[in-house]
């Protein structure tokens, strides 16, 4: 028989060209210092898609194996993703986008368990002498967390009346209680005893009222509203603002409630998607609502002068609105630089501010890359103000001066991709700004903008500044203490509290801390020093 009658065998050298491009691409992808770590990662997914197209272009076209072969190849493959779509789910994605995959029956086992999430008796973890002990330390007056980021919105608190144990190690903090809760990447605002936070139930958005020593529901309020995207997750966004007697909450999809902090009941409401008219960020509305001079102040991403609405606190009449931007997904500040008191909002694509009785802007200062904007702007001195985003942007110390009367003029000091807050604001102390770095906990020095340091890695979670220590919640779940400086990090002690992702910002009262993710919702006490 000549040799060319011969059967021939599988043609492998396509599959390694392919293998040594993919390779390559991944190699120029994760090393591409103009790509931020989020694009690296949706690349590298990209170049995975297309080989394994390849591969099953070359098994079907080009391997020289038999049409059998070749059909019961293809067969297996699609039978492969088949039985793992009906088995696994994509439930969201990191904060660095990478996909997280959850077996179905955890999304059953879920739903049963939320639906009996909000018991009217729930009982504490930890002994009775110690919920005593708890009991009376919420209901002091000064143990309030009124609003996103604090009282003064800025993440930073002062030190706790009962100073902090920091050897963990030895004494780590204690679960008080911990429930199932209804998705949402809200935090908790926390008074005279009680804690409210937004979460979905089906196809309504609620409102919900906690007592903080038990964890006990005492009253829900509820819309017919959902907001639910594979990537973003399901659920409100902003955290409640409570001032005085009232809570005011901003829904994923454009409700503004005022309610009775005490009943839950409805005293006015508005829809900013139907009323301003303004169109829903593709990631849900996010901005907590403000509270300042009578007025609720919310960033509506409406056109034609509606950037920025106010609305009566008492009676829910619009107030004033101004500027053109779209919304993003950060937190309006008070501020006052240059002398001038404003309202300072990180829309879209522009840093704005506007004049607190009027709205009108007073000046604009471009920023960004149509990416979100998260973290809230942090004022520093008398006329600095520093900003920062993720997805590759850094951040930028901007100067507002006022050369002639009455204009405000903004001008950049420096930019620097350094620190990239995606999610968590970062915070300033002794001439340095610390924060998460593409979820590295990074230093920078205000002068320049220069990096001091970069260590450790706790994805997108976020924390708050209390006295000298920094309360971190990685995004894995873990609660951490640091005591950052100028030389590094200053790792105290680490607990965990949750095992999925936990994007959801804390609140702290006194040596309490307030947590929870899209599934749970718990109350931890920080140990008091010796």
């Amino acid at each position: 028989m000549s040799s060319s009658s011969q059967p021939r065998g599988i043609r492998w050298w396509p599959l390694g060209f392919v293998a040594l491009a993919t390779a390559i691409a991944v190699g120029v992808v994760r090393t591409d210092p103009a790509r931020s770590y989020q694009q690296r990662n949706l690349a590298t997914l990209t170049i995975a898609a297309c080989t394994l197209g390849a591969v099953l272009l070359w098994w079907l076209f080009a391997s020289r194996t038999s049409i059998r072969r070749k059909l019961t190849g293809l067969g297996a493959v699609l039978l492969l993703a088949g039985v793992g779509a009906g088995l696994f789910r994509i439930r969201g994605v990191s904060g660095d986008l990478v996909p997280i995959l959850e077996p179905r029956w955890n999304q059953w086992l879920a739903s049963s368990s939320v639906a009996a999430a909000k018991p009217t008796g729930a009982a504490p973890l930890i002994p009775a002498e110690s919920a005593v002990g708890i009991s009376k330390l919420v209901q002091d007056a000064a143990s309030e967390y009124p609003q996103f980021l604090g009282a003064r919105r800025d993440g930073v608190l002062p030190a706790p009346a009962r100073a902090w144990g920091t050897n963990w190690s030895v004494r780590p903090p204690e679960v008080v209680w911990r429930h199932p809760i209804g998705p949402a990447w809200s935090g908790f605002a926390v008074a005279g005893g009680m804690a409210w936070t937004q979460e979905q139930s089906g196809p309504q958005e609620k409102v919900t009222c906690y007592e903080l020593s038990t964890g006990r529901l005492i009253w829900e309020h509820a819309d017919e509203a959902r907001y639910a995207t594979t990537i973003a997750g399901e659920g409100p966004r902003a955290t409640p603002t409570v001032s005085g007697s009232r809570v005011i909450t901003l829904g994923a999809t454009g409700w503004l409630n005022c309610l009775d902090r005490a009943t839950g009941k409805k005293i006015w409401s508005h829809n900013l998607v139907s009323e301003v008219p303004a169109g829903t960020p593709g990631w849900g509305f996010s901005g907590s609502p403000m509270v300042h001079q009578g007025m609720v102040i919310v960033i509506a991403g409406g056109n034609d002068g509606r950037s920025v609405v106010a609305y009566d606190l008492e009676s829910g009449a619009l107030r004033w609105s101004g500027g053109t931007h779209g919304a993003s997904y950060s937190s309006p500040v008070l501020a006052t630089l240059a002398g001038v008191p404003q309202i300072l909002a990180f829309n879209s694509s522009h840093l704005t501010s506007h004049d607190p009785a009027t709205g009108a802007v007073l000046w604009d200062h471009p920023f960004g890359n149509e990416q979100p904007h998260v973290a809230v702007p942090i004022l520093i001195g008398t006329n600095r103000v520093l900003i920062s985003a993720g997805y590759g942007m850094g951040s930028e110390l901007v100067e507002v001066a006022s050369p002639s009367a009455g204009k405000l003029v903004p001008s950049a000091l420096w930019h620097s991709r350094k620190l990239k807050a995606k999610f968590s604001t970062p915070f300033v102390r002794d001439g340095f700004a610390y924060g998460l770095d593409d979820g590295m906990f990074a230093c920078v020095e205000l002068k320049d903008g220069a990096q001091r340091w970069k260590e450790g890695r706790f994805g997108h979670g976020q924390g708050l500044l209390v006295g000298n220590h920094y309360l971190l919640m990685a995004e894995i779940g873990e609660l951490v203490l640091l005591n950052p400086s100028p030389e590094g990090l200053g790792m105290l002690g680490k607990f965990r509290v949750f095992s999925d992702k936990t994007w959801n910002p804390i609140a702290v009262v006194g040596n309490l801390v307030l947590v929870r993710n899209d599934q749970e919702a718990a109350l931890v006490r920080i140990p008091e020093s010796n």
